[in-house]
């Protein structure tokens, strides 16, 4: 319990959710909604955060400690109420108290809105790292952008993916605090003039950012942080001549304009106008940001030399790569540091954290567009380029080529310490994407392996196991993960193994009962629940796990009678609205779903689904009542996974590549109890040297060019029988993912699976190994490294 504030009985918070429901909401209990109880529920938890949030501001402040900042454009928070109930260790007074007042825990719960501020790992990420600085008590705070609108909501229609806005403040949202008083005014376009060294930039166009503050809270409530989201607003938000002229379309311009900047998280950027919004985003989160941070910085700090001492500020990718130029300019053009002081400053400040080896999720902006919304940074851009370029004669990599602004090339020189997010990746940062820079600064580049919040990714997504945990060993691992290595010697323990194992059984159970009800999908939870759950692209390769499918139900028609281990496979995820070849992938699953399932002769073993709108809440339901985890990108493409690390804290032993945190969680787990396949990284890129390497993998295979002829003959649209063949002529083709020289050792690791599976008492301790050998994947551990080896911040804690 948070040691601030004296702990609550049971009787005490039924008290404090009908004061709220009544003075806060004007609701009597009678005539109260679902919405009226969540509500009150969450002001009600929410007191008790904001006992803490003070407290952990105040300390900050008299320790004049040095403080980070995390920038990202994505923070996937999910559900805060249940994340509030259980850090401050309130569980069981709020199912009572909510009991006792005829309402039902889990249904308040599951009214909350899931907070879609991100589209997958990055922002879950983000979200996870909030909690664990809470935790740790390292002063922070995240900054992002208030979508009106976070990710899109998927449906799908006759098997495509279908977008809608995602509406989740059109419920009242509980966890937020307007800060009118914290605004600052952004600008875009408009001119330079050059008196000397210095600048003058004056904007044409202006917008106002409005803050929106989350308290955070950490582990026993103990420490809350603050995430800050910004709102865009019209500096003049009304024209009142064209209302009076009965313009009202006109009068109502400012303000639909300048709100558009953070309507929508990741607009569609296949256009021109999608780009330009796209930028405008990306400086409006950056510039509001480091106007907060610096206005922080100066309540406190009497020389501005002192910001690299007292301020870290985190790159959570390129997105707000433009902090640079931007901090350089408020440094050099406002507050009259010498350019080369200014840079020294920003750099010894800055750190950048790199996600990506896709060259076309490196960032890059059209100079022209770039220098037209922000032409002093281009100018900037262009003076940090020349003074690295003279310190560094032999370079080749610039941050201006091909008439593009490069903003991989710019973080990383704007940056002390540039990290990789796993052991893998950071290896391959060095050697292909920014090979010739860490030849320049060996001493950048460093790793810190990713890691999930084990309050969110176990003790709240399974309680079941969470308790069997708890009866175990105690309650330490709650926020000290590795304790986990103390279940080891209880696996081999038959009625612990034997609870255990019963305890998947009754989550995949839950969660067929759910698929049944609430989308019609039918499935035996005696089959093994093979589930693959992660953003749509080619290089986390759904397309080869449909392929693989296809095949299998090839062979259960050819064979029927042959001892086939019965299998659910479910898919999940969003494709970019702009990437059309992902939203394929996903009517390609869905259509091949509706042939097999129809199959009476393959029914009883093969059923496949792909379930709409995947989100933070719906991976709660599904990661711990999954058997596999497919983890099958290209190797060297993921940069590390988080969602790898969920699946196996959870007991489902992982089908997988040799990429990214794949990598270490084998290491970690054993690779007795990991199934591999396919080729390292170093192996694709050689593999792709060869001419006609995806034809010389289907000559080779059989199967492979059976399944691949489902694609072409219309076996899944037979009134559109060419509808795939924009795939199966990518696969055939270029097939720069290697899907097909990858199909047929993946082939032979699912039949591994198989037989594995056909031993429940060997199966089950597989699972149980993972659980107990997955604590090392902790986001505190990440962030503990973050501390120490690139902000240099320290926990204001007292026994962390």
């Amino acid at each position: 319990m948070n040691m601030n504030t004296p702990s609550l009985t049971t009787e005490s918070f039924r008290d404090a959710i009908l004061r709220h429901l009544t003075y806060s909401f004007g609701k009597d209990p009678a005539h109260a909604m679902l919405e009226d109880w969540r509500m009150a529920l969450s002001y009600a938890v929410r007191d008790r955060i904001v006992d803490s949030w003070f407290s952990a501001t105040r300390r900050s402040y008299e320790a004049g400690a040095k403080r980070v900042y995390y920038l990202s454009m994505e923070f996937l928070i999910g559900r805060l109420l249940e994340d509030g109930i259980v850090n401050l260790e309130l569980v069981d007074q709020a199912k009572g108290a909510l009991a006792e007042l005829g309402q039902d825990y889990q249904n308040v719960l599951a009214d909350e809105p899931d907070a879609a501020l991100g589209n997958g790992g990055l922002g879950r990420l983000a979200a996870c790292f909030l909690e664990s600085l809470s935790t740790l008590g390292c002063p922070a705070m995240g900054y992002g952008i208030r979508y009106e609108h976070g990710l899109f909501r998927q449906s799908f229609r006759d098997g495509r993916q279908c977008e809608a806005p995602e509406t989740w403040l059109l419920q009242r949202h509980a966890w937020e605090f307007e800060r009118p008083e914290a605004r600052f005014r952004i600008g875009f376009g408009g001119d330079v003039k050059i008196t000397g060294e210095r600048a003058l930039w004056t904007p044409d166009e202006m917008v106002e950012a409005e803050a929106f503050d989350t308290p955070v809270i950490g582990w026993k409530g103990r420490w809350a942080n603050t995430l800050r989201l910004w709102s865009a607003r019209a500096v003049d938000p009304f024209d009142l001549d064209s209302f009076n002229r009965g313009d009202f379309a006109a009068a109502a311009q400012p303000e639909a304009l300048a709100r558009t900047i953070s309507r929508v998280l990741y607009p569609d950027d296949t256009t021109e106008q999608g780009k330009e919004l796209r930028l405008k985003q990306e400086f409006f989160l950056t510039a509001a940001a480091l106007r907060d941070i610096l206005r922080r910085f100066d309540s406190e700090h009497d020389d501005i030399r002192a910001l690299p001492s007292k301020v870290a500020i985190q790159l959570n990718d390129t997105h707000p790569a433009v902090a640079g130029p931007e901090l350089v300019r408020i440094l050099h053009d406002e507050r009259g540091l010498s350019f080369d002081e200014a840079m020294t400053l920003a750099q010894g400040t800055l750190s950048y954290t790199n996600h990506t080896l896709l060259p076309e999720a490196l960032e890059s902006w059209p100079e022209g567009l770039f220098g037209k919304l922000l032409p002093r940074h281009l100018q900037i851009v262009d003076r940090i380029d020349a003074a690295h370029a003279a310190r560094h004669p032999s370079r080749t990599q610039s941050m201006r080529a091909d008439h593009e602004v490069k903003m991989g090339n710019l973080s990383f020189v704007m940056a002390h310490k540039v990290n990789g997010v796993s052991a893998l990746h950071t290896g391959l940062m060095k050697t292909t994407v920014f090979e010739e820079l860490h030849g320049l600064h060996p001493d950048r580049i460093v790793n810190q392996t990713n890691g999930v919040t084990p309050r969110r990714w176990l003790l709240a997504c399974n309680p079941l196991l969470a308790s069997l945990i708890n009866d175990t060993i105690g309650e330490g691992w709650f926020d000290d993960l590795e304790q986990l290595k103390r279940l080891e010697p209880h696996v081999d323990d038959a009625a612990w193994l034997d609870r255990y194992a019963q305890i998947k059984r009754d989550n995949k159970a839950d969660l067929a009962q759910w698929m049944a009800e609430t989308q019609g999908v039918k499935a035996d939870p005696a089959m093994m629940f093979d589930i693959q759950i992660k953003r749509i692209h080619e290089y986390k390769r759904q397309h080869m796990n449909i392929l693989e499918t296809i095949a299998l139900w090839q062979a259960i028609k050819a064979d029927p009678d042959a001892h086939w281990t019965p299998r659910l496979k479910l898919f999940a995820g969003k494709a970019a609205p702009g990437y059309f070849f992902a939203k394929d992938i996903i009517r390609l699953i869905n259509d091949a779903a509706e042939v097999i399932n129809a199959d009476p002769v393959t029914a009883p073993f093969l059923k496949v689904a792909f379930l709409p709108n995947y989100n933070v809440t719906l991976a709660e339901r599904l990661i711990p009542a999954a058997d596999l985890s497919e983890q099958i990108s290209t190797a060297g493409k993921e940069a590390s996974g988080t969602g790898n690390m969920k699946f196996a804290l959870n007991g489902a032993p992982t089908v997988g590549t040799l990429d990214g945190a794949n990598v270490e969680i084998r290491e970690h787990v054993g690779a007795e109890n990991f199934f591999l396949f396919g080729m390292t990284a170093e192996e694709v890129m050689e593999r792709r040297k060869i001419d006609g390497h995806a034809a010389h993998a289907i000559a080779a295979d059989p199967r492979l060019a059976a399944a691949l002829a489902t694609l072409r003959d219309g076996t899944f649209s037979p009134e559109e029988p060419d509808r795939y063949a924009g795939i199966a002529d990518n696969l055939e083709g270029a097939d720069y993912f290697t899907v097909c020289s990858d199909f047929t050792d993946y082939w032979r690791a699912q039949r591994e699976v198989d037989a594995a599976y056909r031993d429940p008492k060997g199966w089950a301790r597989m699972a149980a190994l993972n659980t107990a050998r997955s604590g090392w994947f902790s986001s505190d551990r990440t962030i503990q490294g973050y501390m120490a080896d690139i902000w240099g911040a320290e926990s204001l804690l007292r026994n962390p």
